[in-house]
């Protein structure tokens, strides 16, 4: 394949080392507020803009790395005494932040809520191995204490009230059959008792009657089975009667004789660490903007309702889009697109209220309903009307009254057995062709189009392996004057010659690049084939009429189209008047394609508006460019309308006032040929006058050239 060269560096975006510093020191400002760690402020900025790197690496790598996130978690618990303010100052800060680095800005919400969520898991862990650590040495100060107290009890009891009355744990120490010797203040805090109450008192009584069997066999399992400590959860009574959930950590004391003599036993309030926990998994299912089910957990739950559903009345997936949010958050803010998502969402919970339906939040403005459909369900266009209306209600943010549309996919009473990845995706497929028709339109699943669809877009993907392989050509088919049918110019088209299936023409072949973004790279190398072979004619062939090439929509409107023609036009040495472009008349609103077509006539190449007469405002667009050629379009060229029509003979004489020819496309017989001769038309391409064929089976129409 042709080398293509390089497209021309673009404006570098925003500085990703700014914003990640600005984030840092908010970080190490907000903590250094709620915890107590070893560093100075400037060392704790430096370590947490290193935190702070790993994790945006983390995000915009291909696939989350739980591993580095889990590995930040550690380090923060080895900063000094972070402690649940510091876990929940940095979920907030990172939670708040990330999202809005300019480089993270296309990682997924969910992605960004996993990654945090990993890195809560290393906190946690690290700090419970913490604790674990601390319960280690207070366990061996016990033991020290009570071998000491026989030969000294009086010394033993103060160093044990000095472990055990400082400390945040509940402590106590239990002898063999279970009555508490001593319990610290803590413990007793924890079960709602005055301090000093618990002494006397059996610990089975405070352990509730589900868990007493194993409380036992778990200590049983110290003095009999060897076991150096014994950890598990347990659900302990309070003296008001609720149940309080703690972490329970026993260890068995020896005497002097090595003979088993107590248990010590070290309780942790568990509550707050399993809300915590609980608040991350819901984070982790959960949109953290509009508080919906995010598509994981949407995911989960259509797989159970599949199973689950109506055999008579089924399911019906909607994937919903709010139309014109991309303009809201460009024009307003992204603060106030935000608060329009999030009164889409409850607007939409307030239209699905009777149904038994989850309403979940893809990404971005896309909303998916799962709706388990009985007797009394609505059908879909009263259900889509119903989600438009409350739109239309203008919603006020900052003094602006929004009122969008939405459009959405509808898949009902999905095929028995469906995978529920697979129903998704015909959802998103429909949406796209609900979208592509008009704004606020909603579309029904159809097998066969989607079937298509899947065929056109197998056929976009693997077109760039086609040219690789070289299945892709340039041939070249004979622009013809009207008048005596000689050439007057040579077009360049795409040709795909694909294994044991028909060929597709350059029509085909433009359109499913230009779905891809392919057909920059590719229309570069049509062009530079076509100018050399252009060139190659009028040296060697004495061939020295025009080679034509259209462009498509997306070509035209590239920055860089200008210093690409230009590179093109040096590197082949075609002269620039033997070169024409064809710019498709649709694409002139688009930014920056005007700036283009005067550009390209600077440099003297000619300019073909191509696809003409399809447009209300064609003919103006004659008038006000540098035009040198009108092609009309070959969807019109069968139109026998155009006897009578007022456009074309308003065309005809504006052409010839601009100085330009007129040209039709898709002229296949000798009666088309003379109808357009007669109407004004100059110059023809279609079969009739030859089609596109290789560039050395062009050759006969040279003479007549």
């Amino acid at each position: 394949m042709p080398k293509i060269d390089p497209i021309p560096e673009q404006p570098a975006g925003p500085d990703p080392d700014r914003g990640r510093t600005v984030l840092a020191r908010k970080w190490a400002y907000l903590l250094s507020g709620v915890t107590v760690v070893s560093l100075s402020r400037e060392d704790l900025d430096l370590e947490l803009r290193g935190m702070l790197d790993t994790l945006c690496a983390c995000l915009r790598g291909t696939s989350a790395d739980t591993a580095s996130a889990e590995a930040i978690g550690k380090r923060l618990v080895g900063l000094g005494y972070v402690g649940e303010p510091g876990l929940r100052c940095t979920l907030d800060v990172l939670g708040k932040g990330l999202p809005t680095l300019a480089e993270l800005r296309p990682v997924a919400a969910e992605r960004i809520a996993l990654t945090l969520g990993a890195l809560s898991c290393g906190f946690l862990l690290a700090h419970e191995r913490s604790v674990l650590d601390q319960q280690e040495i207070m366990h061996l100060s016990l033991l020290k204490a009570v071998r000491d107290a026989q030969w000294n009890l009086k010394q033993s009891e103060a160093r044990f009230d000095e472990v055990v009355t400082s400390s945040a744990s509940g402590i106590a120490l239990v002898a063999l059959d279970g009555r508490v010797v001593r319990a610290n203040a803590a413990l007793a805090e924890m079960l709602g008792h005055p301090a000093g109450e618990l002494t006397g008192t059996v610990l089975y009584d405070v352990v509730h009657p589900d868990s007493v069997d194993v409380l036992r066999e778990a200590l049983g399992s110290l003095v009999y089975g060897g076991k150096e400590r014994v950890r598990q959860s347990q659900r302990l009574l309070r003296r008001d009667g609720d149940v309080t959930r703690i972490s329970l950590t026993a260890s068995l004391l020896r005497d002097a004789e090595d003979r088993p003599a107590h248990f010590v036993v070290v309780v942790e309030d568990g509550t707050e660490l399993m809300l915590l926990q609980g608040e991350l998994s819901r984070q982790a299912l959960h949109d953290v903007l509009t508080g919906l089910p995010n598509r994981q957990y949407f995911g989960t739950h259509l797989e159970a309702a599949l199973r689950r559903a109506d055999p008579e009345y089924g399911v019906t997936l909607f994937h919903v889009d709010l139309d014109a949010f991309g303009m809201v958050c460009n024009s307003l803010g992204r603060r106030i697109g935000e608060q329009l998502l999030v009164h889409f969402a409850q607007r939409l919970k307030a239209v699905m209220a009777k149904e038994k339906a989850m309403i979940a939040r893809f990404h971005a403005d896309e909303f998916g309903i799962l709706v388990e459909n009985s007797a009394t369900t609505p059908d879909i266009a009263t259900i889509v009307r119903a989600i438009n209306d409350e739109l239309a209600e203008p919603f006020f943010v900052d003094g602006h009254g929004l009122a969008l549309s939405a459009s959405a996919g509808v898949v009902h009473r999905p095929s028995k057995g469906i995978e529920p990845a697979e129903l998704l995706r015909e959802a998103d497929q429909t949406l796209r062709r609900a979208r592509a028709r008009r704004r606020g339109q909603w579309k029904m699943f159809d097998r066969d189009a989607d079937a298509q669809d899947r065929r056109t877009q197998a056929l976009a993907v693997g077109m760039a392996g086609a040219w690789e392989n070289g299945e892709v050509s340039v041939r070249y088919r004979p622009m013809a004057r009207l008048a005596d049918g000689e050439v007057a110019g040579v077009e360049a088209r795409l040709h795909w010659d694909r294994p044991d299936e028909p060929p597709l023409a350059h029509e085909r072949c433009a359109e499913l690049a230009e779905a891809t973004g392919l057909i920059l790279p590719l229309g570069d190398w049509l062009l530079r084939a076509a100018s050399r072979q252009a060139e190659w004619w009028r040296q060697r062939a004495d061939f020295g009429l025009p080679m034509v090439a259209g462009l498509t929509g997306h070509q035209v409107s590239d920055d860089a189209l200008g210093t690409r023609v230009t590179r093109l036009l040096a590197d082949t040495g075609l002269p620039p008047e033997q070169l024409t472009l064809g710019v498709p008349v649709g694409a002139l609103p688009v930014s920056g394609v005007i700036d283009n077509v005067t550009a390209l006539a600077d440099l003297g190449v000619r300019v073909m508006l191509d696809e003409f007469g399809l447009g209300p405002d064609d003919l103006r667009a004659v008038e006000d460019l540098p035009v040198d050629i009108v092609r009309v379009d070959r969807r019109l060229t069968e139109w026998q309308a155009w006897a009578d029509s007022t456009f074309l003979a308003a065309l005809v004489p504006l052409v010839r006032q601009v100085g330009a020819t007129l040209v039709v496309d898709g002229v296949h017989s000798g009666d088309q040929a003379d109808w357009w001769r007669t109407a004004g038309a100059e110059l023809a391409t279609g079969d009739y006058f030859g089609t596109a064929s290789p560039a050395g089976e062009l050759v006969g129409h040279f003479a007549g050239a």
